[in-house]
């Protein structure tokens, strides 16, 4: 009998493996800071509260669709946080630093995947640059919230993040409620892109019990991950198959859903997506119904996604990276930093004379 040779059968579709530093080694080069660690402590410990309904506070988690120029980043980072410091007794505001995009078929994949905007894939720089401005927004005294899409992200980023959401293309995916079920954040799933409640639902289910399952170590090396479960699982309403679903009705039966499962009634409102159309412009008219729900004593709506940059709309990635529009988002529309303002600030001065 001959011997088969595993090198004529495994990774034949693979080009390269290239070596990636261990998380231990990246937190080493960019060490999670004092005031960013109060930063992360206080705004797990506050959305934790606004779930339990020990904080009657609502959460918004604002921000870029998704973050290719950290400076421009920063620089709507710190307007947030003098808007968080205005609002602190109505709202707790949470940064969006997304990294990571899903894709349908191709596009840029986001700063992790791809820094240089250029098909490079330099994804060992792309997860250094992103810890860097982590920590950069932490520091300013802001929370901050992401999407989970890489399992493996979180052993480098997660202590850095105060809420996580988990996409509607991946809510269904078993690999990312085992991840959730050992994320150390509160985690929202967001319905299906057909608008099914179920599958977030049974997401939430999953993902409050403990797994093991296939992971990283701090040290780079392959692990049984082990997890507790995560008991601050919650429901996100993002639309779906070109409708919305953060009317009264909706909610009403997102709350019989979760009720009839045993989950609490927490419920988020995404302003964006299908529940705006994808029209960057009705999000202010989302947000503002919300706000009137809970005025008029909805106690399931807990908080709402927007997304916003400095400048409205978005922009095609140039073969000239040097022609970017300044502030502007180069994946779904955003609302502009003056409209940002005032949907916080209209949103604030509504629940203030709530009943």
């Amino acid at each position: 009998m001959t011997t088969a040779s595993s090198i004529d059968l495994e990774n034949i579709n693979v080009a390269s493996f290239d070596a990636m530093p261990s998380p231990e080694d990246l937190h080493a080069r960019l060490p999670l800071t004092d005031a960013a660690a109060a930063s992360v402590t206080r705004g797990r410990e506050a959305l934790r509260n606004i779930l339990e309904r020990r904080d009657p506070r609502l959460f918004v988690v604002v921000g870029p669709c998704s973050i290719h120029d950290p400076v421009a980043g920063l620089d709507y980072a710190r307007r947030l946080k003098a808007l968080q410091d205005e609002v602190a007794d109505t709202l707790l505001l949470v940064m969006r630093v997304y990294f990571e995009k899903p894709r349908t078929t191709t596009g840029w994949k986001g700063y992790i995947n791809d820094p240089d905007m250029d098909d490079s894939f330099h994804v060992d720089q792309g997860m250094e640059k992103a810890r860097q401005f982590l920590l950069d927004v932490c520091e300013l005294g802001l929370p901050t919230g992401t999407e989970a899409l890489d399992p493996i992200s979180p052993q480098y980023l997660g202590d850095l993040i105060a809420w996580t959401a988990i996409g509607a293309r991946t809510t269904e995916s078993q690999t990312h409620r085992e991840m959730s079920s050992g994320l150390s954040t509160p985690v929202g799933f967001k319905n299906g892109t057909d608008g099914d409640i179920s599958i977030a639902i049974n997401a939430i289910l999953s993902a409050s019990h403990p797994h093991s399952f296939l992971g990283l170590n701090g040290q780079g090396r392959v692990a049984i991950v082990r997890t507790r479960g995560n008991r601050y699982g919650h429901v996100v309403l993002r639309g779906g198959d070109g409708r919305p679903n953060y009317d009264t009705v909706s909610v009403a039966m997102a709350e019989q859903a979760l009720a009839k499962a045993g989950l609490p009634a927490n419920i988020v409102v995404d302003c964006s997506h299908a529940n705006s159309y994808k029209k960057p412009a009705l999000q202010p008219l989302v947000m503002t119904d919300v706000i009137n729900q809970v005025r008029n004593g909805s106690t399931s709506l807990v908080g709402v996604m927007i997304e916003s940059n400095i400048v409205a709309g978005n922009q095609p990635i140039p073969d000239d990276l040097s022609q970017l529009k300044y502030g502007c988002s180069v994946t779904d529309a955003c609302v502009d930093w003056e409209t940002t303002e005032k949907m916080i600030r209209d949103a604030a001065a509504l629940l203030r004379q709530r009943p």
